[in-house]
């Protein structure tokens, strides 16, 4: 296998990077800094660095500060901006560049995007050791559950309608609890994903269609829709799967009174995962899922997709815990971002690879 050149590696770096020249003003730019500051390389280079990012840290003294000390400076905090729009919170890595007196390297990255990766990568991890064990227990639980119900159907024979009824709420909730059980056993037993190129917004209103002729009947769906948008390379009955529930979920927040739920689609070239291989793997297409419920509580809103944590009474806190398991089996990520009066879930996801979409036509 030949080494890639360096252009390549330029190229595919996921981070937004601009190389400074010893004037301070920008000589290169990769193409995750376009996107990230929805500007052009031809705009960029050429200009003066702090003419075309507003940066709210002191980087004069940090360009000074690198070349000086031929070191690499790291600033944790800082907004950035071109002042077409709003502020991003990221952090900052400015480097000399070896073999190019007074280069540097500015290396942007944006904290949001991180700590969402950061919190879906972790939350993967705890949700698979958590079913695991789970679905271990589920199974030793489920035969000693089918004799007491049984047992229960027997005594109740022989019983008065008053006593019945003690063994009656037996029975129900030893059935409630199979049920329970029999939805942890669903983690272990969801098969790898059959992926293919499926369209989107094919898959949404399918998802939709179901919800307006079952739960979600009492709920108004708006579509906001990309046409543009090309296809992902998913598993479609487990994407319809991730649909659905999240559907529900913003079903059932609303109650009866029903309320709105809004589909949205978009194009984000700037979101990127790293693979377990460690190269890249761009997460351009963007589904969002929003309700004007009433939010997901403060105090579990940062566990929300662990398994058994849930905001609603009797739920099993397992729905988003799935969601959560198909995304990442599909090396996409899912967010939330929730207020009172405003939920929204974002799913990520890849673009299904020019080969596999040329087949299906």
């Amino acid at each position: 296998m030949s080494e890639p050149d360096a252009s390549a590696l330029w190229a595919s770096l996921p981070l937004p990077a601009l190389l400074v020249g010893p004037d301070n003003r920008i000589s290169e730019v990769n193409p995750a800094a376009e996107t990230f500051l929805n500007l052009s390389s031809r705009s960029l280079v050429g200009h003066p660095v702090l003419d075309r990012l507003s940066i709210d840290a002191p980087m004069d003294d940090a360009f000074a500060r690198a070349r000086a000390n031929r070191a690499p400076l790291f600033i944790a905090e800082a907004d950035v901006t071109t002042g077409e729009r709003a502020p991003v919170q990221c952090a900052l890595q400015v480097a000399p560049l070896q073999d190019a007196e007074g280069v540097l390297i500015l290396l942007i990255s944006p904290r949001e995007i991180a700590d969402r990766l950061g919190r879906s990568l972790s939350i993967s991890a705890a949700a698979k050791s958590a079913i695991g064990m789970a679905e271990m227990l589920a199974h030793e639980i489920k035969n000693p559950l089918a004799g007491i119900s049984g047992a229960a159907q027997l005594l109740a024979m022989g019983l008065s309608p008053e006593d019945r009824e003690l063994t009656d709420l037996i029975v129900e909730e030893t059935r409630r609890v199979v049920k329970l059980l029999e939805q942890v056993e669903q983690f272990g037993n969801l098969r790898p994903p059959a992926r293919r190129a499926v369209n989107i917004h094919d898959a949404l209103d399918r998802a939709r269609r179901s919800a307006l002729v079952g739960f979600g009947a009492q709920m108004t769906i708006i579509e906001d829709y990309d046409p543009s948008l090309p296809a992902t390379y998913v598993d479609p009955d487990q994407l319809m799967q991730v649909f659905l529930n999240l559907l529900k979920n913003a079903s059932e927040a609303a109650g009866s009174k029903g309320g709105t739920i809004r589909l949205r689609t978009f194009y984000d070239r700037a979101l990127r995962r790293r693979r377990k291989d460690g190269t890249g793997a761009a997460l351009p297409l963007q589904i969002e899922i929003s309700d004007d419920g009433p939010g997901i509580p403060a105090d579990i809103a940062a566990d929300i997709f662990e398994p058994f944590v849930s905001g609603r009474e009797n739920g099993t806190g397992l729905g988003l815990a799935l969601v959560s398991k198909i995304i990442s089996d599909h090396e996409g990520w899912i967010s939330v971002d929730s207020s009172p009066g405003r939920t929204v879930f974002r799913l990520s996801l890849p673009m299904a690879p020019r080969e596999i979409t040329e087949e299906t036509r």
